[in-house]
């Protein structure tokens, strides 16, 4: 299984079911929901935090938190 960590820019994936478990609650409140498309949009200079759309949503993400989210990756 991918993460969200493992996306490159532009790179869409699913949220998968597995990850709910290891999904913050502020992150659930905010869209982060298994199903959701999550989308790549940038990486800070260091690599940490990443910046993702979420369901039309831009969030700001840690590393750490992005490589526990477990995602199903868009064939493309």
């Amino acid at each position: 299984m991918s993460t969200i960590a493992s996306l490159r820019i532009g790179e869409i994936g699913y949220i998968s079911e597995e990850s709910l478990d290891f999904i913050p609650l502020k992150l659930l409140e905010m869209g982060c929901l298994p199903g959701a498309e999550v989308q790549l949009i940038q990486l800070a200079p260091l690599k940490d935090p990443l910046y993702i759309c979420v369901n039309g949503s831009h969030l700001a993400i840690r590393k750490e938190t992005a490589s526990k989210i477990q995602i199903l990756k868009v064939n493309s």
